[in-house]
């Protein structure tokens, strides 16, 4: 993979959500497919339901719709949730698009308090819940600015911060997150907050959390 990584523009595809209302019964995400360092060849959209099961399997069919997966080297998500607790399965998502998935976060997760979040909101289905968000171990990427955290599935840890760094612009956020979460927020209403440059979020906290889970 360090190879692929290496080579002028490498493909990465990126999948995120966008700003949601705590009401809203489902979350807008997006997928971009970015020839690298910011050449857009592809997006789709779609919806995950808000505190939901279905994250893995829309995770999958917006990356599938974005077209032949043919050359793209990982795919790269903001944390293992879509939709507040909608939780993603990486090693299923690894599987069915036969990539190296990648997920980061920009801070380590308080797991004690999302713990304690799962078991009172969601009961029997807590344990799936949280056995899906330790599945992998979180290991620190280094950045220009501050350093973030992520988790690999089907590649080592130092390809998987290679891509980080390789896919970073500016600042220390990887640029088809960026313009994943952009297109996924296209259509929040007027005057909500807009997401400006590396690290402003206008994406709405889990409808029960103040700070849903980001691991």
């Amino acid at each position: 993979m360090r190879r692929a990584i290496a080579k002028p523009h490498p493909r990465i595809l990126a999948v995120d959500d966008g700003a949601f209302a705590r009401s809203d019964p489902t979350a807008p995400i997006a997928a971009v497919v970015v020839a690298l360092p910011g050449y857009v060849e592809a997006v789709r959209r779609g919806r995950v339901v808000v505190d939901g099961r279905d994250a893995t399997e829309r995770t999958i069919e917006v990356a599938r719709a974005t077209g032949p997966l043919d050359g793209v080297r990982a795919v790269l998500l903001d944390g293992a949730v879509l939709g507040g607790f909608n939780v993603v399965d990486l090693a299923r998502v690894h599987r069915a698009l036969g990539v190296p998935v990648i997920a980061v976060t920009r801070r380590p997760p308080d797991f004690a308090r999302i713990h304690a979040a799962l078991r009172q909101w969601f009961g029997r289905d807590a344990a799936r819940r949280w056995r899906l968000l330790r599945a992998q171990r979180l290991f620190l990427v280094p950045t220009g600015a501050r350093p973030i955290l992520a988790a690999a599935v089907g590649c080592s840890r130092a390809d998987a911060i290679a891509l980080v760094h390789r896919a970073t612009v500016r600042g220390y956020w990887p640029e088809p997150l960026r313009l994943a979460h952009l297109i996924a927020s296209a259509d929040a209403p007027v005057g909500a907050p807009a997401p400006l440059g590396t690290g402003r979020r206008i994406k709405q906290p889990a409808r029960r959390l103040s700070r849903g889970p980001v691991a």
